[in-house]
């Protein structure tokens, strides 16, 4: 698909500088650029490509240089990486719009499904579920009975939903994601093994959720496991049963939050990080990459190690310990200096 440079400074409300019918058909990066791309510039660092880059339209932030190129027409806007998201936005939605029920889709009878959802091939949905406006379920997907879509979700192929699952409008689930398989609920008996105690909740994911591959969430034993508006989940993330996250946190790829744990607003949590179930997370928290967490956290704080601590004396922490085994060497001299003198006395 073609577009003028024009049309591209209308939806990002930019400022042409160059040849306003300037068209474009594909995106690249500043340095890969060739001509009929469009690419952007946002860094000082990329300012030499403007004069090497083969690209036909560069949206650039305004104030970064008053060098102009030679080739390419430029759109000058407050801030070019946000603008390239919102083209980027367009331009997927545009490349991947599907409506439509394939041959071999599944559908149950007492299912509700909008007429411009896309259902594809060998995808299933069960009995009582809804699926509303503008939303694309792809192939090989499962969604369980008693389900709710919202608008204009994304459930690529593979993905998993089990029974009594919401999920909000404007959700992304990527490959794999499984939500509302059963928490880890099992009681030990006299018998010396465990019983498997029945979960009966199950998930709620609020609106503007994304989820990456292969990420799991629990349904909850009672009540709700509760995903809030705005949060995005990597890949490979355990989220336990009756845990409850924040709107707008990200939790990066390979860690895991055990059950009942509530997570709070704006929070930012590093990858393989650990925490154990029942606590209180508060908002704004800031936790670095392979800490383990095993105790309350307060608003506002930043954590990092396993057992984690405020990262600042984490960080003093690190000094002493780097040092040890040249600490312990000298502690043996002074050890051995002292049995001498003693001896000599």
């Amino acid at each position: 698909m073609e577009f003028s440079a024009q049309q591209i400074a209308a939806l990002v409300n930019g400022k042409i500088e160059g040849d306003p019918s300037t068209k474009v058909n594909k995106l690249a990066k500043i340095e890969e650029g060739t001509p009929g791309s469009l690419t952007f510039l946002s860094h000082p660092k990329y300012v030499p490509y403007l004069k090497t880059t083969g690209a036909s339209v560069i949206i650039i932030s305004e104030g970064i240089t008053d060098e102009k190129s030679e080739t390419a027409t430029l759109i000058k806007v407050k801030d070019s990486r946000q603008a390239f998201t919102i083209l980027m936005e367009a331009y997927h939605k545009q490349q991947f719009a599907k409506t439509g029920i394939e041959e071999f889709a599944n559908i149950s009878s007492k299912a509700t499904v909008a007429k411009d959802v896309y259902v594809g091939s060998f995808a299933y949905i069960g009995d009582h579920t809804t699926i509303a406006e503008g939303s694309r379920v792809y192939p090989n997907t499962y969604i369980g009975e008693n389900c709710k879509i919202g608008k204009n979700c994304i459930i690529y192929p593979g993905v998993k939903v089990y029974r009594d699952s919401v999920i909000g409008d404007n959700c992304t689930l990527h490959s794999g994601v499984v939500v509302g398989s059963d928490g880890f609920g099992f009681v030990p008996n006299d018998e010396n093994n465990y019983r498997k105690m029945p979960q009966v909740g199950n998930v709620i994911i609020e609106n503007n959720v994304e989820i990456g591959s292969n990420t799991t969430i629990d349904r909850a034993t009672m009540g709700s496991t509760i995903i809030h508006k705005g949060v995005k989940l990597d890949n490979l993330i355990q989220i336990g049963h009756n845990v409850e996250i924040g709107e707008n946190t990200v939790i990066a790829a390979q860690s895991g939050v055990a059950g009942s744990t509530k997570i709070g607003a704006n929070c930012m949590i590093g990858g393989q990080v650990g925490i154990i179930g029942h606590l209180t997370i508060g908002n704004r928290v800031k936790i670095a990459a392979q800490s383990g967490i095993g105790s309350n956290v307060d608003d506002d704080s930043i954590i990092q190690g396993s057992p984690a601590l405020d990262h600042m004396d984490y960080k003093k922490a690190y000094v002493v310990f780097r040092h040890l085994p040249e600490m312990s060497k000298k502690i043996k001299e002074l050890e051995s200096k002292i049995e001498s003198l003693t001896i000599s006395k």
